[in-house]
């Protein structure tokens, strides 16, 4: 009978599976797999509902894989990336996809791959060659993405001039495939792009932003359809030991704290003025640290999707994840994730990671079949 099942119907079947499920469907027979990657549209499958997948990527080299969080079945996977051919490190997760960079060349050097399904693909050269520029984010739909690189350092000129920061500002769109430079930004700008701000970045109601990496913090905007750049204050800017910026229910969030006096979430408001939302309870933060005290905090990071979000520090620590009640999605509340020993009896060592949240995508991608 599931043989001779028509396939519209059979499509209709697997949309209600969740993502280990699926993948499991999809290795039962060839009908079976065409079906699923054929036929399914993962931007309206009901399992995006589903609490996303966090993923933790080495930051160093550790090893070419991944390790990977199921949120349903409270457990981890190891995901190889020996399909990937150079070295990478991690940057963003855009619809269910990972922008990645290459570590074997200093120039910024783009790709993007599926972890689940195996794909790779390399982005093209950017117009300027450029080390260390800052790298946004902005998924236009569940199949489109631009990718923003702003300042970063030059190459010396061919006539004996040294390398500059450069103060262009690149986009790629995934519709058109290739790089624009699309403007221009006060040297300042560059020069605090460059040296002071991490790869992570926030989109938030038209304008991508960034937050330096040191104290005092600051964030730095760049409003897309007006292309003017904005610097906001932080709160408790020379005082917090972390910050990091997420996006939480269409507003920008500051997630920050101490060693001592444990973290905090503030939200933008429309006046650009900080509303503290929410304090992480102090035995979770206590326990995320685990008497580590303030080298502890330093090393912290947070990564927010749709309804969940994660604070985490390395591969063995656990993390705190506040995340939407699945009875009242108004209501937000916290839950401790143990951290990854062991995977199917393999032992790990503890590294630091680049953690990540996304809903698996388990049907080939045409944008990475089209290289």
């Amino acid at each position: 009978m599931w043989s001779n099942l028509p396939f519209e119907l059979l499509a209709n079947i697997f949309s209600y599976l969740s993502p280990d499920s699926l993948a499991r469907a999809k290795s039962t027979c060839k009908s079976w797999h065409t079906c699923a990657n054929n036929s399914l549209s993962w931007a309206t499958l009901p399992w995006r509902q589903y609490p996303p997948w966090f993923l933790a990527l080495p930051t160093r080299n550790h090893g070419h894989f991944i390790c990977a969080h199921n949120p349903i079945k409270d457990s981890w996977h190891l995901l190889p990336l020996d399909f990937i051919p150079n070295p990478i490190r991690p940057i963003a997760a855009v619809n269910g996809l990972i922008l990645l960079r290459e570590t074997t060349t200093t120039a910024l050097q783009l790709a993007i791959c599926n972890p689940f399904t195996r794909q790779f693909r390399n982005l093209p050269k950017l117009n300027v060659t450029r080390t260390n520029p800052a790298v946004g984010v902005i998924s236009l739909n569940s199949a489109n993405f631009q990718v923003y690189v702003a300042g970063g350092m030059s190459e010396a000129s061919s006539v004996g001039g040294g390398a500059s920061y450069e103060p262009s500002l690149e986009v790629y769109d995934s519709v058109h495939e290739n790089w624009k430079t699309i403007g221009s930004m006060p040297m300042e700008f560059a020069v605090r792009l460059t040296v002071w701000t991490p790869n992570e970045s926030v989109y938030c109601n038209g304008i991508l932003y960034w937050i330096t990496s040191a104290r005092a913090y600051t964030v730095m905007g760049f409003e897309i359809r007006n292309k003017n750049w904005r610097e906001l204050g932080v709160p408790m800017a020379d005082r917090l030991e972390f910050a990091a910026l997420v996006e939480r229910n269409g507003k920008l969030c500051l997630v920050g704290g101490t060693s001592d006096a444990g973290a905090c979430i503030w939200q933008l408001e429309e006046s650009n003025n900080w509303r503290m939302i929410e304090k992480v309870p102090q035995e979770l933060w206590a326990k995320l640290f685990g008497g580590k005290g303030r080298w502890g905090s330093i090393n912290t990071r947070c990564v927010c999707i749709g309804g969940a979000m994660c604070l985490y520090r390395d591969l063995g620590s656990g993390m705190l994840v506040w995340r939407e009640c699945a009875e009242n999605g108004t209501k937000w509340e916290w839950h401790w994730i143990e951290g990854c020993g062991t995977i199917k009896g393999v032992h790990l060592q503890n590294f630091p990671i680049k953690g990540l949240l996304l809903h698996p995508y388990l049907a080939s991608s045409n944008f990475l079949l089209n290289e």
